[in-house]
């Protein structure tokens, strides 16, 4: 895994990787401390038939990532997928090397350059997953020929339909703004985590994911999905062009959680303005979930970390677009206080109380 960045820089591209002029997606992949991860999402991506152009943001991982992707795009490492059954997306890997070029976050150039299939975009420091994702999206946003950007967690892996899917479904949608996909869970990829995304409920901060554990054999409407959706899932999250001009890019004062919520709210603040929110229901992600942060669905296995940021955000984004709700939300931390404790989680209680009176973590 020597690599260095220089010879990275100068690999030839990949015939079987489309990033030509006729590329109108984008693709941010935020990274933290998960490169095998995001080899296999990369494996799965880079196959399909669909142009595009992409970016890892190396979110200050600290721990080889880098060095891990490189020898990767190199030839020299290769992880294996997790779990068999998910290999068929990934193997036989790609024909190496794949073509990558480097840059510095701090020295992006003003335009993007010449069209390389793989872009790896190095931070100093972990930005959170807005600052990582905008900071992907910027650097995008400067291909004009550029007209969506799909947002996609580290630790998912495409079916090769997908980005087709993904780029028909908002060309046919007008005025569309934000726009999702079936994602099922990769450990249990015959269930699904989410159509589309999920229902909102101020009341409790929470999100129902749409069909969640259902059977992908399910029938459903995509037309009554999209309806349905209050928040489109930030693990395989599309915008438009103009909806990041005018909405703007995703709010960073969160760091994590409740990014895709308020993004969708400030979508709605616009009225009659407001872009619609689309379902490309011919596209599937398997998502492996919470791996990096530590954000498993079951309370009892999550860690301090993500219980910190859970609640911080929560309290955020209802002061920001619920205010009289507010004091129900910081009654609502300190029981989830006394029922970590009661599961004897001191360290998660400990890091929500510290959330609720405003404490760093």
């Amino acid at each position: 895994m020597n690599a260095s960045p220089a010879r990275a820089s100068m690999f030839r591209p990949d015939r079987r990787i489309s990033a030509g002029p006729g590329a109108v997606l984008g693709v941010v992949i935020v990274n933290f401390r998960g490169a095998d991860d995001t080899i296999e999402c990369l494996e799965s991506l880079l196959r399909a038939p669909e142009p595009m152009r992409v970016v890892v943001v190396e979110n200050g991982s600290g721990d080889g990532s880098a060095e891990k992707l490189r020898a990767w795009a190199a030839g020299d490492y290769q992880p294996a997928a997790e779990m068999p059954a998910m290999a068929a997306f990934s193997n036989p890997p790609l024909p190496k090397p794949v073509r990558m070029v480097e840059l510095d976050a701090e020295r992006l150039p003003a335009s993007p350059g010449a069209l390389a299939p793989l872009t790896l975009i190095r931070s100093a420091s972990n930005l959170g997953f807005a600052g990582g994702n905008n900071l992907g999206l910027r650097y995008l946003l400067s291909d004009r020929r550029l007209s969506y950007f799909w947002l996609l967690n580290n630790d998912t892996v495409v079916a090769p339909e997908a980005p087709g899917s993904l780029v028909r479904r908002m060309a046919a949608t007008p005025q569309i703004g934000m726009c999702g996909t079936i994602v099922r869970h990769y450990w249990v990829p015959d269930r699904i985590q989410a159509l589309n995304g999920s229902a909102f409920r101020p009341l409790t901060g929470n999100g129902i994911a749409l069909y969640g554990e259902e059977l992908a054999t399910t029938s459903f409407s995509p037309q009554e999905v999209a309806d349905a959706t209050d928040f489109v899932l930030g693990a395989s999250l599309a915008v438009s062009r103009p909806f990041i001009a005018d909405v703007g890019l995703m709010a960073e004062d969160y760091f994590l959680y409740y990014e895709e919520i308020d993004w969708s709210l400030r979508n709605r603040k616009r009225g009659v303005d407001a872009y619609v929110t689309a379902f490309a229901h011919g596209a599937t992600v398997f998502h492996k979930a919470g791996r990096s942060i530590g954000s498993a669905s079951s309370l009892s296995s999550r860690s301090a970390f993500s219980d910190y940021w859970m609640a911080r955000s929560r309290l955020k984004f209802t002061r920001r677009f619920f205010p009289g709700l507010l004091p129900l939300h910081w009654l609502l931390c300190w029981a989830q206080v006394a029922r970590r404790l009661w599961r004897r989680q001191l360290e998660n209680a400990k890091a929500i109380a510290r959330a609720a009176l405003g404490q760093p973590y």
